[in-house]
């Protein structure tokens, strides 16, 4: 794929999509399903009194129900993992090179399904079905705002354990996931031993440190300064969107790699003139970035972008004090894959919790994703992932403990 269908494919955050590549001889058309569940009950003890939750699926489930793949998605993405919705679609699911027929996760041989978290981001995406903040509080008639609950990445878990039980699926063949989805895959073979034979966690951690959990409070910030936040309290005016633009310029700088913003950027010049001449005008370099951030606020809710920043901030896999103790419930063959240029969960965090698990005696591995130049950092988990694509089908074919 050549960098210049990158460019104009990279629509802000993490939802970068790749185009050319994923052209494929067999077309896999996909078609989004609903789940609805009722009186959940979230990590913190409180109940959801009604849950909607988009959810896609590839291949077929066989009559034993045990080939079932769980892909767990990102920070800013969704359940559109692979294909497309219509055969005139441009772009087709963000993992696409990488799921399908005869690809590394073969839906030849693999049901494999993807399920919307809570408070998803893309709200107001069409394609996108959750709850969250924005979402109608039926005791109320008008959206939750801040009395939602504050959720985590276990809910997200036991809400897509939900959809899967819903289908008669009891155990997983795997979990897979990149950056929050790999919180998510980790948390499901701690919480759930039994059904996670094999998991795969891309450009991922183990629990977020001080360093992860402070960077991820400047995403959130611009939105809480926004005098149109008003404390969550903006759907029946006028919504945070400077401050929404504002944090998403921040996701995309941190989830990209100076190599990728300055190839971007060719024409850049320190001594733009502009910029020089009146301190209200800005660089192009800095325009480029907020273009991208102000296309994708147009389908983002700034509520649901608090929420997911809360349930990564309060990530520890097993969710308990005692980790080691969590830890050493897993079961599963682990595979970590995390990105040399990373700048966002940078590689020492898949390298910490790889190296806990096998000082547990678990059977875990590592490999790193060192994509050729220019690097897009994290986002080389989701764009360039198919460099290990030998790997991943190894991995799936190989026995679990």
């Amino acid at each position: 794929m050549s960098f210049s269908v990158l460019v104009r494919s990279f629509c802000l955050v993490l939802s970068l999509i790749v185009a050319s590549e994923q052209a494929i001889a067999e077309e896999l058309l996909v078609e989004k399903q609903r789940f609805t569940t009722t009186n959940f009950k979230t990590f913190n003890g409180q109940t959801i009194p009604k849950i909607e939750a988009g959810w896609e699926a590839y291949g077929k489930l066989n009559a034993a129900k045990d080939n079932a793949i769980l892909i767990t998605h990102y920070f800013s993405g969704n359940s559109h993992a692979a294909g497309k919705y219509s055969p005139e679609d441009t772009q087709a699911g963000y993992w696409d090179s990488i799921i399908g027929p005869g690809k590394a996760i073969d839906t030849n041989q693999f049901y494999v399904i993807s399920i919307d978290t809570l408070a998803n981001l893309s709200f107001h995406d069409p394609n996108v079905i959750t709850t969250g903040p924005a979402s109608t509080n039926p005791a109320t008639g008008k959206p939750y705002g801040l009395s939602f609950p504050v959720v985590t990445i276990r809910d997200f878990v036991n809400l897509q354990k939900q959809v899967l039980e819903s289908l008669g699926i009891t155990k997983l063949h795997a979990v897979v996931g990149a950056s929050m989805g790999s919180m998510q895959a980790l948390d499901w073979a701690v919480a759930y031993p039994n059904q996670v034979p094999r998991m795969l966690s891309i450009i991922g951690s183990g629990h977020s440190d001080a360093w992860t959990v402070t960077s991820l409070e400047h995403w959130a910030t611009p939105i809480k300064l926004d005098s149109n936040w008003k404390q969550g309290e903006y759907y029946t005016h006028q919504s945070p969107k400077e401050g929404l633009i504002a944090s998403l310029m921040m996701i995309t700088q941190y989830a990209t790699h100076p190599e990728f913003i300055n190839a971007s950027t060719p024409n850049h010049t320190a001594l733009q003139k502009e910029p020089l001449q009146d301190i209200l005008q800005g660089y192009a370099a800095v325009d480029w970035l907020r273009a991208r951030a102000a296309a994708r606020a147009e389908v983002s809710d700034a509520n649901h972008l608090l929420y997911l920043v809360r349930a990564s901030q309060s990530f520890m896999a097993g969710f308990d004090k005692n980790f080691d103790e969590k830890l050493s419930k897993i079961k599963a063959k682990s595979l970590f894959i995390p990105a040399s240029n990373d700048l966002l969960l940078m590689p020492y965090q898949s390298n910490r919790i790889h190296q806990k698990l096998v000082q547990l005696g678990k059977d875990s591995s590592l490999v790193t994703l060192s994509p050729d130049k220019p690097s897009l950092g994290h986002l080389d988990g989701l764009v360039n992932i198919k460099l290990h694509a030998k790997t991943i089908r190894e991995f799936l074919a190989s026995e679990a403990p």
